[in-house]
Order: structure tokens, then sequence, then C-alpha cells
């Protein structure tokens, strides 16, 4: 169950079927608190910023279907989905933040 998503806005969501299309999730993604922004950018590079701390983690991702992988760039790994429009990357939970936000 997905919960309330305090932008409105939402990830794109790939069907289930196996041969579905990547989906597009480039933009930002933020927490429902906001301390978290994870700029995803179209040229499939990342940038994380926490708090005030921008730049908190840089690094490439990838994405299968509605599936994302992330490596940044000290080699740190991790991987997450899109659901209901709403990112769940490891223990985090990132919606699309509204442009102009």
């Amino acid at each position: 169950m997905a919960r309330d998503n305090p932008t409105g806005e939402r990830f794109a969501t790939a069907t289930d079927s196996a041969d579905a299309p990547d989906i597009d999730v480039a933009g930002m993604g933020v927490t429902a608190e906001g301390h978290i922004r994870q700029e995803l950018r179209a040229d499939s590079r990342c940038d994380e910023a926490r708090g005030r701390r921008a730049g908190a983690y840089t690094g490439r991702y990838s994405v299968t279907s509605s599936h994302i992988d992330h490596v940044d760039d000290t080699g740190f790994t991790a991987t997450g989905d899109v659901r209901d429009g709403v990112l769940y990357h490891e223990h985090l939970v990132l919606y699309r933040e509204r442009p102009g936000s």
C-alpha cells in the first residue's frame, strides 16, 4: 500500500510485464519531511543532498523496467523500485518533487 504522497507528483510507473519499457525517473525525489533530496539526472548521474549538505552522495544509476540500481562514486551500491508512482530506495521513500518547489 502506497503512503500518502505529500507532493502530489508521481514517478512514471511501468506495467508489471517483464517486457515493459524502462520508466523515466529523471527529476528530483524528496522524502516526506524534505530532509533528503535525490536528483536523478537524464544523463544517468545522481546527486543526493541531506539537509543542508549538497552533494552528500553522487554517482550513477540505471533503470530496468521499474527497478533502479545506484552505484555511488565510492563504489557503494543501493537498489530501489518505483511502485504506485513512489520511489522506494533502500530505507528511503522518495516522492517526485513538483517543478519549481
